[in-house]
């Protein structure tokens, strides 16, 4: 009599996934790239063809930079004020465009790492 068991799925490890992710690597086979542009995933990996236009990462990775950026920023901004006498004008101009380019350089990481948890935990069609 066969066994009627069903079978597990194989396990995704959350950890490599993000890793990968982070990198814009595409967290089922780490060959493919994640990102067709900026912030639209490929339609499907082009190594192992794992899709990724089912996911649902919508605004949480903006809501991620955002409490991230506050955390970096603000003590950063209290120690620098502590230590240098910066002038108020050029802080309204260092600090905004510093906040810019973090927002910038983290957003596609973030979105990778929100979608890679959730391919990894098999959730929103990734199942």
């Amino acid at each position: 009599m066969p066994d009627q068991t069903p079978k597990a799925a194989p396990d995704r490890p959350l950890g490599a996934a993000i890793g990968l992710a982070l990198r814009g690597r595409c967290p089922a086979c780490g060959e493919g790239r994640m990102f067709a542009r900026f912030l639209k995933p490929t339609t499907a990996c082009a190594h192992c063809g794992q899709r990724w236009d089912t996911h649902q990462a919508d605004d949480f990775p903006s809501y991620i930079v955002i409490l991230l950026l506050g955390h970096i920023l603000v003590p950063l901004m209290i120690e620098v004020n502590s230590a240098l006498d910066i002038p108020l004008g050029w802080q309204a101009a260092i600090w905004p465009s510093l906040a810019l380019l973090l927002a910038v350089a983290m957003i596609q990481p973030v979105k990778g790492a929100v979608i890679a948890f959730q391919w990894s935990r098999r959730m929103h069609g990734f199942g």
